[in-house]
């Protein structure tokens, strides 16, 4: 990064300044750089979801709480910034679907990432540190939405 010192996304105050001219100056928030990131590595087929199982979790309860679910930089699971004056580095939690090649997603997504970042903002993306937490399997969404999953009965035994 440069000589400056990194804005994160724990504040709602601008974080970044960018093209700096006499006319004056343009102001990004490090939300906002978040927010594109979050978007463009979902785009990417392959991804199935953004964040660890806990953050996941929270996320889900959040949304279901009347005001929970407002367009803080907080909202972005899985997506952390760091954000200076003419540079930014993101890394993205990420759940990849089963039999998708993990090293060309991560490729494709750090490709999305910089290529939307660099041109939606003007900065330039230093580094996309990608970590999968966790592999989907399709068979999860089947169980769930068809209930065909064997009920646990309260003595702990398998009712059919």
């Amino acid at each position: 990064m440069t000589s400056t010192t990194p804005a994160t996304t724990s504040g709602s105050s601008p974080a970044t300044t960018s093209g700096g001219t006499s006319q004056g100056r343009t102001t990004i928030a490090a939300s906002v750089v978040q927010k594109i990131s979050g978007i463009a590595a979902r785009e990417v087929s392959g991804v199935h979801s953004m964040g660890s199982g806990a953050s996941r979790a929270f996320g889900a309860l959040r949304e279901r709480i009347p005001g929970g679910g407002s367009t803080g930089a907080s909202n972005v699971a899985g997506v952390n910034v760091e954000v200076g004056e003419k540079q930014a580095a993101v890394d993205l939690d990420i759940v990849v679907e089963y039999g998708v090649s993990i090293a060309e997603l991560a490729t494709a997504v750090r490709r999305n990432v910089i290529g939307a970042v660099e041109r939606m903002t003007g900065l330039e993306v230093i580094e996309v540190n990608i970590s999968v937490n966790d592999i989907h399997l399709a068979s999860e969404d089947d169980d769930a939405a068809d209930g065909s999953a064997p009920a646990a009965a309260p003595t702990g035994r398998v009712v059919e």
